[in-house]
């Protein structure tokens, strides 16, 4: 006899900077979570609030017939499918695994066929909007894969963002992700390496930033108080995880037969950040390396505004 519980508990595995804030929400619209971390402390908050803890993938997976998953990149999201304690050891035919991840196509192509073998619906569901858009449930869902699947959680999405759409089949999501993210993870750089060119230059930061405010450039504008203030520690978004978005749409464009040179420029700075030991930090700290570079550093200056979400 199937077990109708499992269609009352809904799974969450990962539950750090993004995944916990889309975990509260889907708490606080009445739904009961079973979650797993590899890092307890990161789970305290949602057990507080209600949700029964598990101790591996798969026995969230056992335990619920509907399982999110918000993890840093394509190894982490490998594991938790299909290591001996994965989903897919937990998982019943007919389950949905719904991960709102940034991933690889060709992985995410490879896990939903994995899955599907299994008799389990994969949905490749990344989401922009960064931390403040999933605090706020109004994250942007970029769902793609099987689309019966997609509209039987479609009412659990909404708890996550205001904007939620299917794109097609499996790696669609998860491409448009990998576009809206190289682009502002490497269009940022020239905002960077313009204000460390005018500053080294001789024009004060706060008035060169005042002036661009008030040009064309306006629209690049609203990350200058992150990069003037050097608001780099304790990130939403790491150096770390900006590299991996940026190496992923390069592979998405190779596979495509099409050229990124600005994309893969931007990416050599990454690395360079990352050689020089900030991938903890912000994402915008590829700064430093561009500092480096010059010979010269921004003098740090607190103004207001910013905004820095993905």
């Amino acid at each position: 006899m199937p077990d109708s519980s499992r269609d009352q508990l809904i799974g969450f595995i990962g539950t750090g900077n993004i995944g916990n804030p889309m975990a509260r929400n889907l708490i606080e619209a009445g739904q009961q979570l079973v979650i797993y971390d590899l890092r307890p402390e990161v789970m305290e908050n949602l057990l507080e609030l209600g949700a029964e803890s598990a101790e591996s993938c798969a026995e969230v997976a056992s335990r619920c017939s509907v399982v999110f998953s918000s993890l840093p990149g394509p190894p982490e999201i490998e594991a938790a499918i299909t290591s001996a304690d994965g989903i897919l050891a937990g998982a019943s035919p007919g389950d949905i695994h719904v991960d709102l991840s940034s991933n690889s196509i060709t992985t995410v192509r490879r896990l939903a066929q994995l899955e599907a073998d299994a008799g389990v619906s994969y949905i490749d569901a990344p989401v922009t909007g960064g931390v403040p858009g999933a605090e706020s449930g109004t994250l942007t869902v970029l769902g793609s894969g099987d689309l019966d699947a997609f509209e039987r959680v479609r009412p659990l999405l909404d708890h996550i963002g205001s904007n939620v759409f299917h794109l097609g089949e499996a790696g669609a999501g998860c491409l448009f992700k990998l576009l809206n993210n190289v682009i502002i993870l490497c269009g940022n750089q020239i905002v960077q390496e313009a204000l460390v060119l005018g500053t080294k230059a001789g024009l004060d930061p706060e008035d060169l930033v005042e002036k661009l405010r008030l040009g064309t450039a306006r629209p690049y504008m609203g990350l200058a108080p992150y990069l003037l203030g050097k608001r780099f520690d304790n990130p939403s978004f790491t150096l770390r995880l900006a590299e991996k978005d940026v190496s992923l749409a390069i592979e998405a464009a190779r596979a495509n037969q099409v050229p990124m040179p600005v994309a893969n420029a931007a990416h050599q700075t990454y690395l360079r950040a990352l050689s020089a030991g900030l991938g903890e930090q912000s994402f915008l700290a590829t700064l430093q390396a561009i500092e480096a570079a010059a010979g010269h550093e921004i003098p740090t200056i607190q103004i207001e505004g910013g905004r820095a979400s993905l």
